[in-house]
């Protein structure tokens, strides 16, 4: 419980100052979430093992040719997402997070990809396997989604820390949907942040071990300790970058930091990895901004 307070501490620290210094700045922080879009797009579905590399991912996105043939359902995942991804950006901030509103998501998603199953949950005899037990009967599905929904509603002396691992925990163990659940339930994270003030959150490929084990602790014990982990190191992650530009710092790689400052880079890369420094990654490479 410490340890999540003194997260949820440093969150709310690093939030202060990126509201004192987002004034008049939203030109900038909307290219930021622009750009962001596809390395969200390609971390999540790398996640549900499409082999679509980062470079790949951007140029669908940018509609350049790729010079390998992909399946149409890849191509479909990575536009669906982005769209998704954009849509929230705004949605979120509009609307109220509710069954109807999780369903449009979905729809906009599986289109062209599996129509027949797209904004509808699982129904009749639609059983899914979630890693090594059997999802929410159908019949229940509904119910429970309201419930979980309920839950995040109510929980107002939690974190969102606690709130956001907590409900994507559960989201994913209903797993509501036939196709397309891990990259609804990540989407629904970042609408949630968005809506209550903060900035979104890319769980990334490289981070699919914990993330799987994150799963494992709740369906064992109903722990949500290691998501909880997750979605701390995330949040302080994204701050990290945009405090970096908001506040005019040079941004550079953390290997040139450490040259520049006569410091290990082993020794950053350790506290980058556990976020006692203001470092963040991006595209696969650990930055930090410098003072010019």
């Amino acid at each position: 419980m410490a340890k999540v307070l003194d997260i949820y501490k440093k969150i709310q620290s690093l939030r202060e100052r990126y509201y004192s210094l987002a004034s008049g700045k939203g030109a900038l922080l909307k290219l930021i979430d622009e750009t962001e879009v596809s390395e969200q797009v390609f971390n999540s579905n790398a996640i549900e093992n499409s082999t679509l590399t980062l470079e790949e991912t951007e140029k669908i996105l940018l509609q350049i040719d790729l010079d390998r043939f992909i399946s149409e359902r890849e191509l479909f995942e990575a536009k669906n997402l982005a769209r998704v991804v954009s849509y929230i950006s705004t949605k979120a901030k509009e609307s109220e997070l509710d069954l109807e509103v999780i369903l449009f998501l979905h729809k906009m998603l599986l289109s062209n990809i599996r129509d027949d199953v797209a904004g509808r949950f699982r129904k009749g005899d639609e059983w899914v396997r979630v890693a090594n037990h059997i999802a929410v009967d159908p019949k229940f599905v509904k119910r429970r989604m309201g419930e979980m929904l309920i839950q995040y509603q109510s929980s107002i002396t939690k974190t969102i820390i606690k709130k956001i691992a907590l409900l994507h925990l559960t989201f994913e163990n209903i797993h509501p949907f036939v196709d397309g659940n891990g990259r609804i339930g990540r989407v629904l994270n970042n609408y949630l942040l968005i809506r209550e003030g903060y900035v979104p959150i890319n769980i990334k490929f490289i981070d699919r071990e914990l993330y799987y084990n994150a799963f494992q602790e709740f369906d064992n014990n109903g722990k949500t300790s290691i998501m909880e982990e997750i979605v701390g190191k995330a949040l302080t992650n994204s701050y990290h970058k945009r405090l970096a530009y908001l506040e005019g710092k040079e941004i550079i790689l953390l290997s040139d930091y450490a040259k520049r400052k006569g410091i290990s880079h082993s020794n950053l890369l350790n506290k980058a990895k556990r976020q006692t420094i203001e470092a963040f990654m991006e595209k696969g490479k650990w930055k930090i901004g410098d003072s010019v």
